[in-house]
């Protein structure tokens, strides 16, 4: 048993102050006044700080320097993981974008092999593409843009790997697919779409639950062509992935959208690429020379290709920039993505959930974080 002491606690719904978190192994077994710790539990100080439930980031295609798409192995979900680890993503889906065929496959079973091997913080397989429209294909490749071919319906009848996302254009996708894909138990998001508003609810009708970085690849809201965007947020109970970086999307926007939605449906998320959590300001992406420029990642001609960006930065920025209650901020970043991957057991410091923790100071800056119970990093 240990007790994490000395700070104050967010438990998912208010912060408390003057209470201690029991974990008996991997689980939160109480949450206890600091006076009624038992005596024989191990006591781990904090010393300050707020105390939360670890970050859950559904689109993690790199960081610290390593891009999955380019190194496809264990190793490389390891460093991804650790890189974001020390910013307070205790659990994340890797991300594997639009690629060769083999590539895609060899990504399902490197993750799948992960998994296996319980690399920390793996929670599944995020592939964004490569069923993606072209006319809004961003930084994706258009050589690998495809419908699926039996060999991929033959991959995708493997899934799900751990939790397992898809992200798809749903105008293009052939009948039976999504309805098939979510049968599997896979989770489908809309994305890279150029989806008129009647097409998207099509998508929702057949099983799509999510939409993967609203706004950003898809058709926009317009007084008479709803499109995409209208749609995500006219249908009620989608989830939808926002990315606050600053560059992506404008707070006011990002602010209209959250209004639009019930509490629950908007989640954060990182779109890390490889200079996010410490990695270096460029990287190649499929031959082509990505560059950090003014806090954006860019390609030659300017296209956005992904984001250098954290989840406890994602959480200081939707605070500062947006105004959101930190609150409201820390469940978009834990509570929410969990249960839009059918997590119920982490996003809460509650008996019987994980303790997958982070420890933020005043600043918003992850100090400490515990998978498990487990100390993954402390300090930086």
């Amino acid at each position: 048993m240990k007790a994490f002491i000395g700070s104050r606690i967010f438990d998912g719904e208010a912060i408390r102050t003057g209470v201690a978190v029991l974990a008996d192994g991997a689980r939160v077994a109480a949450v206890v006044p600091e006076g009624d710790v038992p005596a024989s539990a191990e006591r781990v100080p904090l010393d300050g700080g707020l105390l939360t439930p670890g970050f859950v980031d559904l689109q993690v295609n790199g960081g610290g320097g390593v891009l999955f798409n380019t190194t496809p192995t264990v190793d490389a979900i390891r460093a991804i993981g650790r890189a974001h680890r020390a910013f307070g993503t205790t659990g994340f889906l890797v991300t594997f974008i639009t690629d060769a065929p083999e590539k895609m496959a060899a990504a399902v079973e490197v993750t799948r092999a992960a998994l296996a091997e319980g690399v920390p913080g793996l929670l599944g397989l995020h592939l964004e593409g490569p069923f993606v429209n072209p006319a809004r294909r961003g930084i994706h490749d258009a050589r690998f843009i495809r419908v699926p071919t039996q060999t991929d319906l033959a991959l995708l009848a493997e899934l799900p790997v751990g939790r397992t996302l898809v992200t798809l254009a749903p105008e293009l996708a052939p009948p039976g697919l999504i309805e098939r894909l979510v049968s599997a138990g896979v989770v489908v998001a809309a994305g890279h779409t150029d989806a008129t508003y009647d097409q998207a609810m099509t998508g929702f009708r057949r099983g799509i639950t999510g939409v993967t970085h609203l706004f950003n690849a898809m058709t926009p809201l317009a007084s008479r062509a709803p499109g995409m965007v209208g749609a995500a947020l006219d249908h009620q109970p989608a989830w939808c992935g926002l990315i606050v970086d600053g560059h992506h999307v404008h707070p006011a926007a990002l602010r209209m959208a959250i209004a639009a939605k019930p509490k629950g449906a908007m989640i954060l998320v990182s779109d890390a690429m490889p200079p996010a959590a410490g990695g270096p300001a460029a990287f190649d992406l499929g031959g082509r020379a990505i560059r950090a420029e003014g806090g954006r990642l860019v390609g030659a001609d300017g296209t956005l290709a992904g984001a250098d960006l954290d989840m406890a930065r994602a959480v200081a920025n939707a605070v500062r920039l947006i105004g959101l209650d930190l609150g409201e901020a820390l469940r978009m970043a834990s509570l929410y993505p969990a249960r839009a991957i059918d997590l119920d057991d982490r996003g809460r410091i509650a008996p019987g959930q994980r303790a997958d923790l982070v420890l933020l100071d005043d600043r918003l800056q992850a100090i400490g974080t515990w998978i498990g119970g487990d100390a993954t990093h402390e300090g930086r």
